[in-house]
């Protein structure tokens, strides 16, 4: 691991532990209503924070050329869990988002702060178990703690990319281009209203790349170095996908400081925003709705 990697992951987890700490206080003390939405943005909290947790052992598993065992593996289950948590509890905050602006009248029989709270228990144990019993690194079969060093073909990196990112990435763009079009459908009667949508556009927009951006590198580079492994490729070209894989990993991990992000920025554009989205006005206070749209667009 390079110097440069290694400043890398100090700001990130500098910036990362300061942002989400704030959130985490913003959404558990600040706010009063329970929603959905605030549920699923506890919940990236919580996983965001965890794999923040994660990367000081990281570095210095790396520095060190950590051997296996127990830590390793504690180590490993914490952080091939929060980043698949994560995804996934962005993908459920752009369906939830979905269904209220596309479906309000079934969003308020699908939809509540009890069925948000039991599908994050759900997902956190599924994918838990599954790190356990199907480690990225396999047990046993690597010598040095978070490297794989074998040309051995680990089958379980094919599924976990494409359960893990591939699926919830068609999720969460189907569902982020259905609200684009709703809003670019919206019929604006001022130059305010105006101005509102084409925010709550950007802010959708930025969303989703900011998701390609950070985790599409990771699982190409995993499927690379599948492939690499598969076809017994030569040495050069196992230290350019691994070389690929390390670059990838850092920019992923800096999704923890971007989501933090997120919550402070786009919540302000938001409350100019959040009463034109709602197509159940008749259904709801208009505070109640801007505080609901707000969280559930980040």
């Amino acid at each position: 691991m390079t110097n440069s990697t290694n400043c890398g992951l100090n700001l990130i987890i500098s910036f990362g532990l300061v942002f989400n700490l704030i959130a985490f206080w913003i959404f558990c003390c600040k706010l009063k209503k329970w929603t959905e939405t605030r549920v699923y943005m506890i919940n990236l909290v919580i996983a965001d924070c965890s794999l923040l947790f994660t990367l000081p052992f990281i570095l210095h598993f790396h520095r060190t050329q950590q051997p296996t065992g127990t830590l390793c593996d504690v180590i490993q289950i914490i952080y091939f869990t929060n980043m698949p948590v994560s995804i996934y509890i962005i993908t459920l905050i752009a369906v939830d988002r979905f269904i209220a602006i596309k479906y309000p009248l079934k969003a308020r029989s699908l939809r509540s702060p009890m069925k948000a709270a039991v599908i994050c228990g759900f997902l956190w144990l599924t994918i838990i178990i599954y790190a356990y019993f199907n480690p990225r690194f396999g047990k046993g079969k690597e010598k040095i703690c978070f490297q794989k060093q074998s040309k051995e073909p680990l089958d379980t990196t094919l599924l976990s990319s494409i359960l893990g990112f591939f699926v919830p990435l068609v999720i969460l763009s189907f569902c982020s281009i259905q609200v684009i079009l709703c809003l670019r459908k919206k019929k604006n009667t001022s130059p305010h209203e105006k101005t509102s949508v084409q925010k709550a556009l950007w802010i959708v927009s930025m969303n989703l790349s900011v998701f390609i951006v950070c985790f599409l590198p990771f699982n190409i580079g995993l499927l690379v170095r599948y492939a690499v492994d598969v076809a017994e490729a030569d040495c050069s070209v196992l230290q350019n996908a691994s070389a690929f894989i390390r670059v990838a990993v850092s920019i992923a991990n800096c999704n923890c400081c971007l989501d933090a992000l997120c919550y402070y920025f786009v919540a302000k554009e938001f409350q100019e925003a959040s009463s034109l989205l709602s197509p159940f006005k008749s259904l709801q206070s208009r505070s109640n709705q801007s505080q609901e749209i707000n969280l559930s667009l980040k």
